[in-house]
């Protein structure tokens, strides 16, 4: 089986990535890598414990409305249902957590206390700069 160059370099690049994920933390002497920039934010909304559904539902109308006019406006970029549970999760087009939580608590179910978000930060891959 011949490899062409483009594959034996993606398969070189795979190997070093895997190479660098599994050697962080084994103790080597290393340079400390550059802090990661935040680039988009996860957003993970959950109905909150013990909330009344009913009410939630009597509101959400006016939450999907919101959050269309976030995702037209570019403060969302992509959005999802969580499996197995009520509740959401936003990519979003912000880099500081502190405008996230407001932006997302101004939505009508953060307003009425019925849902709450955890915020992730997201960033490029950072081990990838070390491929360079």
């Amino acid at each position: 089986m011949k490899m062409t160059k483009t594959k034996i370099t993606l398969a070189s690049g795979l190997a070093a990535l895997i190479i660098c994920l599994t050697s962080v933390g084994i103790g080597h002497a290393q340079l400390a890598a550059p802090p990661t920039p935040t680039t988009r934010i996860l957003a993970i909304g959950t109905v909150n414990p013990g909330v009344d559904l009913a009410a939630v539902r009597a509101i959400l109308p006016t939450e999907v409305r919101e959050t269309v006019k976030l995702y037209l406006d570019g403060k969302i970029d992509q959005w999802y249902s969580l499996q197995g549970r009520a509740g959401v999760a936003f990519i979003l087009n912000v880099t500081d957590p502190a405008a996230a939580h407001e932006m997302l608590e101004k939505l009508p179910l953060g307003q009425a206390h019925l849902m709450s978000f955890e915020l992730i930060p997201l960033g490029p891959l950072n081990p990838l700069r070390q491929l360079q």
